[in-house]
C-alpha cells in the first residue's frame, strides 16, 4: 500500500500522485516535495542522463530540473498534462541547454586553439578567466561533499596539513578522518571529470 500523507487541511494524499503533489508543492508544502523528489527524481535522472550522457553531468541537470520544479510548481496546469509530464519537459529542457552550453564551450575552445597556434604567448585574460572557472568549478564540486570531508580535504590540500594534524583540527578520530577524505577526493575526482 503506498504511503500517504496528512495535507494541512486534512485528508489523506497517496504519495505516488504526482498531479496532486505537485498541487500542494505549488503551494509552499515541502513535505509534499521530498515525495515528489522521490517519486520524480528517478525519472528525471534517467531522462537527463540519456541526453547528456555523462553521470555526473546529468545529476546536475536533475537537481537542477528538481529545483526548477520547486521554484515554478505555481505555473504547473493540470488541464495541459500531467504532472509527471511537465516534469520530464522541464527536465529534458534542462538537458538539452546543457548539451548545447557544452558543445559551444568545445568550439569556442576549438577555435580558440586553432587561433592561436602559432600566434605566441597566450592571452592572459583568457588565461584569468579560465582560472577562475576552474577555481569555481572546484568550489561547485566541494559543495558536494560532506562537511566533515571539506574540511578535511580543505585543511589537507589548501591547508598543507597531515591528516592526523586534520583529525585535531576537526575534532575526528584521525582514521575518520582518512576516510573521509578517501572518499571526499573520489567524489571530488568524479564531479570534476578526473581519470582515477
Amino acid at each position: 500500500m503506498p504511503a500517504e500523507t496528512g495535507p494541512p487541511g486534512g485528508g489523506t494524499v497517496p504519495a505516488h500522485d504526482a498531479d496532486v503533489l505537485l498541487g500542494r508543492v505549488a503551494r509552499g508544502d515541502e513535505r509534499a516535495f521530498e515525495l515528489l523528489y522521490e517519486v520524480a527524481a528517478p525519472v528525471v535522472f534517467g531522462l537527463a542522463r540519456r541526453v547528456v550522457r555523462d553521470p555526473a553531468m546529468a545529476e546536475e541537470v536533475a537537481q537542477e530540473a528538481m529545483i526548477e520544479v520547486w521554484r515554478s510548481a505555481a505555473r504547473y496546469d493540470p488541464a495541459r498534462g500531467g504532472a509527471m509530464a511537465w516534469i520530464a519537459t522541464i527536465a529534458h529542457r534542462r538537458a538539452v541547454d546543457r548539451v548545447r552550453r557544452e558543445q559551444a564551450a568545445g568550439e569556442r575552445e576549438a577555435r580558440a586553439a586553432r587561433a592561436g597556434t602559432g600566434a605566441g604567448p597566450a592571452d592572459p585574460v583568457v588565461e584569468r578567466v579560465e582560472t577562475r572557472l576552474e577555481h569555481e568549478r572546484v568550489r561547485r564540486c566541494l559543495r558536494t561533499l560532506t562537511r566533515l570531508q571539506r574540511e578535511s580535504v580543505t585543511l589537507a590540500y589548501y591547508g598543507g596539513h597531515s591528516y592526523r594534524e586534520v583529525a585535531a583540527l576537526v575534532g575526528a578520530p584521525p582514521n575518520t578522518v582518512r576516510t573521509r577524505m578517501r572518499d571526499g577526493i573520489i567524489r571530488l575526482r568524479d564531479c570534476l571529470g578526473v581519470a582515477g
